[in-house]
């Protein structure tokens, strides 16, 4: 079976994961799941885990342009849109684009940023455009955010409200590697030269005619729907969880399996499909219940996975 551009998909995948990041072959996934499935991704852990590097790699390979916002509690949502400047030379004012007008956009510690400045790029994530003194501007096709986020309980954080976190398709930790490939990594050093000289596998017509596939060519069963709407169902009516997973969430778990169900090699989704994505795509959405804050998200939509009958397809 042959899905277009399957293959080069995949050799993003293994030259990324088997050669530049040891150990992140989740991450890497995650991260084209995203990308195939029109979504944005969310990686949260604590600094020095390579979620700078994995961005860099991915825009390397991809043959994406590059911006990148270093957020700090000064940024000002025109760092990320841009703005206008006036010219002498023609006498207007010129319109200078932000980092945002790119198709790779790392985000580093968005919950560093106010929450002025957060609604600023998340709007822009969910709009694929700003308005700048009234002048609506395109952002470029593809776009794919990539926000890292430290954890909360460090210092100079702006935690993202939930209805923020909701944008994200895809929330996902980076993790430390096995200690075998840590080692190496630390014998081996920063490897942030060597991918900035990464040169392009797939062009930007590659991975449009990719996203076409998978959103037309990759078929959704009504099973499949049943099973996603089980699993948002169920969230919403357990005993812990205030607020379970949003139409959106099941909107996005449909997406990112169809991605998967892609990079496997199938023309339709299997249960197998969503229950790979059903935790990267719906934890970050659960509100739990004041007593109960403190426990694992993933965790808990794991168990509530584990107690819904997959369907046979």
């Amino acid at each position: 079976m042959s899905l277009p551009k399957r293959a080069e998909m995949l050799n993003v995948i293994e030259t990324l994961a088997g050669r530049y990041l040891l150990g992140k072959m989740r991450a890497v996934r995650l991260s084209l799941i995203a990308l195939l499935s029109g979504g944005h991704i969310l990686l949260e852990d604590i600094p020095g885990l390579g979620k700078t590097t994995l961005a860099l790699a991915l825009s390397g390979v991809l043959g994406m342009t590059f911006g990148r916002l270093q957020c700090t509690s000064d940024l000002l949502p025109s760092d990320i849109t841009g703005l206008s400047i006036f010219s002498r030379e023609e006498g207007k004012f010129i319109f200078m684009q932000g980092p945002v007008f790119n198709n790779l956009v790392l985000v580093d510690e968005i919950n560093r940023a106010m929450p002025k400045t957060q609604s600023a790029m998340l709007e822009a994530m969910e709009e694929r455009r700003v308005t700048v003194e009234g002048v609506t501007y395109q952002l470029p096709s593809p776009f794919l955010v990539i926000a890292t986020q430290n954890p909360v309980e460090q210092v100079g954080t702006y935690p993202l409200p939930e209805s923020q976190l909701d944008r994200f398709l895809i929330c996902a930790g980076i993790g430390y590697p096995p200690e075998n490939v840590e080692k190496a990594i630390i014998k081996g050093g920063s490897i942030r030269d060597e991918i900035k000289r990464l040169t392009p596998l797939v062009s930007i017509e590659d991975i449009l005619e990719a996203r076409k596939a998978v959103r037309e060519k990759v078929y959704l069963s009504d099973k499949i729907v049943d099973y996603i709407f089980t699993i948002v169902a169920a969230t919403r009516s357990h005993p812990f969880i205030l607020s379970g997973i949003s139409t959106r969430g099941g909107i996005n778990m449909a997406d990112a399996a169809r991605a998967h169900a892609y990079l496997e090699g199938r023309e339709f989704v299997i249960p197998e499909d969503v229950k790979a994505v059903a935790v990267p795509t719906g934890a970050h959405r659960l509100i739990l219940g004041p007593e109960h804050e403190a426990l694992d998200k993933e965790e808990l939509l794991g168990a509530v996975l584990k107690n819904i009958d997959v369907p046979i397809v």
